[in-house]
């Protein structure tokens, strides 16, 4: 029985310490989640459509090279503003500014940067942020694609 009596206490530490870890692991998973999922559900409340439209605009077709010369994109932008404010000072300079910055973005962008879903939101996230830096007041919400081609030369 002496001898047993150390792999016994051994034995229930280990336990002890498995449970405890676990314990602790899940309340950082479970906390993680809800802190997430409550910035989200604050940060993004649902719109109508007609909110939607009174706070969105479009780019039409640009046609413009890639960094890497024998690509070319054909695109059309759709862009969702922080509200009506913003969109009216975003449809003035819309074709003098935003458009530059939008052909100047594709001139340092490879095709293979844009080949995938997961590249081309990359892509459209450094877009808005570079649009919100020129924009006099208010704020680019978020940047999409409302048509794209890319095609060798």
């Amino acid at each position: 029985m002496k001898k047993m009596l150390p792999w016994l206490a051994t034995s229930l530490l280990a336990i002890t310490l498995i449970v405890v870890v676990v314990f602790v692991f899940m309340q950082g998973q479970n906390g993680n989640k809800l802190d997430t999922n409550t910035a989200a559900a604050a940060e993004e409340k649902k719109m109508t459509a007609d909110e939607i439209v009174e706070v969105s605009s479009e780019l039409g077709e640009i046609k413009t090279n890639l960094a890497d010369i024998d690509h070319v994109v054909v695109v059309s932008f759709s862009f969702k503003l922080s509200d009506k404010k913003a969109k009216e000072d975003f449809e003035k300079i819309k074709e003098i500014t935003v458009k530059p910055i939008i052909i100047q973005t594709f001139a340092d962008t490879k095709s293979d940067e844009l080949a995938t879903a997961k590249g081309r939101i990359q892509f459209n996230k450094k877009l808005t942020e570079l649009i919100n830096e020129a924009l006099p007041e208010g704020k680019l919400a978020s940047t999409s694609f409302s048509a794209f081609v890319m095609a060798p030369m």
